[in-house]
């Protein structure tokens, strides 16, 4: 997800994001145990699905072709190269900008982000209930930052953005702060006292976007911009509810109406807050690189994971890509043809990374089907 890739994580938006909150790790993310990976060229061989359904092609890009129902059956997939963003098997950290890092100890990784040489991860503190930034360089520590529940990096991976959810006694209480690092080790805070559960969403065009709620129960949460060294962050009006925001910062998917048993979402214009369309059948998880696809999701969290994961025209909302047949755990933009997804067949089996090519649908093992903890970086 480039240049630098855009990226994007699909735990379904409109549930999943805000159970990252302190303590709520989602048990879908915890992967099971050995692998190895090679390198072999992409191919269809292994892709199937209904007889084939017309495609639209994506607003200004080539046109798509083959099915747009895929089922896929993992163990049948051929193996192609290794994730060009960052990545983590068992506990190394590979891929990005730098060389292989293997994180020290033994604690939970939740999330991974490359900053040049250094790898962020947010862990999960002993005895779990909460969680912390652990920042090494070299398999070796360099520094813990509490309290940290998700981290973002810049497309070519030289400024990292992290977020902190104030809490008293393990409970969720107003404030938090954000944070911007650089590659070369400056640090800048942002402090929050009248916000919850701050979000970092982006860190594109020098600034930071994240969403916060106004209360501990919100059904509603705010976009907010900060520019590093800024006293304070800039609401964004026009845009409420937000659960993705594409690369170019132009368009921006959001949550428009709630619902027990699910939601309704939209995608609109940053600038404006016009919508461009609207979904009640899916949730907006990310957009790649170029803005011309949105990705998307069941419009609620309910189960293991998700076992649909679709590409739509990011301008009109036309289906362009549905893919089933496994349980679709976190998804990552590679670049602006290829999604890659960490994926298993339910609980206790074994789980491997899948590069899927989005204007043919054909899907390749990047990481072969493992026992090991993987990861995708953030």
């Amino acid at each position: 997800m480039r240049p630098k890739n855009g990226r994007l994580v699909m735990v379904v938006a409109v549930v999943a994001v805000a159970a990252v909150a302190i303590g709520g790790v989602l048990a879908y993310r915890q992967g099971p145990r050995t692998g190895g990976e090679t390198a072999a060229p992409l191919t269809a061989d292994s892709v199937s699905g209904p007889a084939s359904t017309s495609v639209l092609p994506p607003t200004s890009a080539a046109p798509y072709s083959g099915p747009a129902y895929v089922t896929l059956k993992l163990s049948k997939l051929p193996t192609g190269r290794p994730p060009q963003i960052p990545y983590m098997v068992g506990r190394e950290v590979r891929g990005g900008a730098g060389t292989p890092v293997k994180l020290p100890g033994s604690q939970v990784v939740l999330e991974i982000a490359r900053l040049g040489e250094e790898v962020l991860a947010v862990v999960e503190t002993v005895g779990g209930g909460s969680s912390e930034l652990l920042k090494v360089s070299s398999a070796v520590e360099v520094e813990r930052v509490p309290g940290v529940v998700n981290v973002v990096t810049t497309e070519d991976e030289t400024a990292a953005a992290y977020s902190v959810q104030s809490t008293v006694k393990g409970a969720l209480v107003a404030g938090g702060a954000i944070y911007a690092q650089s590659a070369g080790g400056k640090v800048q805070k942002l402090s929050l006292s009248k916000v919850w559960q701050p979000l970092v969403l982006s860190y594109a065009n020098g600034k930071i976007f994240f969403r916060a709620g106004s209360g501990p129960d919100a059904a509603a949460w705010s976009l907010y911009s900060w520019t590093p060294g800024a006293a304070e962050a800039t609401q964004v009006k026009d845009i409420q509810s937000p659960t993705a925001l594409s690369p170019d910062t132009k368009l921006v998917g959001s949550r428009a109406v709630a619902a027990e048993y699910g939601a309704c979402s939209t995608v609109d214009e940053f600038a404006s807050g016009k919508q461009l369309w609207r979904t009640c059948d899916r949730g907006i998880d990310g957009f790649t690189p170029d803005g011309t696809v949105a990705l998307a999701g069941p419009p609620y969290a309910e189960g293991y994971a998700p076992t649909v994961a679709t590409a739509l025209d990011a301008r009109t909302g036309n289906l362009l890509r549905e893919w089933s047949g496994a349980s679709f755990v976190e998804a990552f933009v590679e670049d602006d043809q290829h999604l890659l997804i960490i994926a298993d067949d339910g609980p206790e089996t074994r789980r491997g990374i899948i590069r899927c090519t989005l204007p043919t649908g054909s899907c390749e093992l990047a990481v072969p089907l493992t026992t090991e903890r993987l990861e995708l970086g953030q």
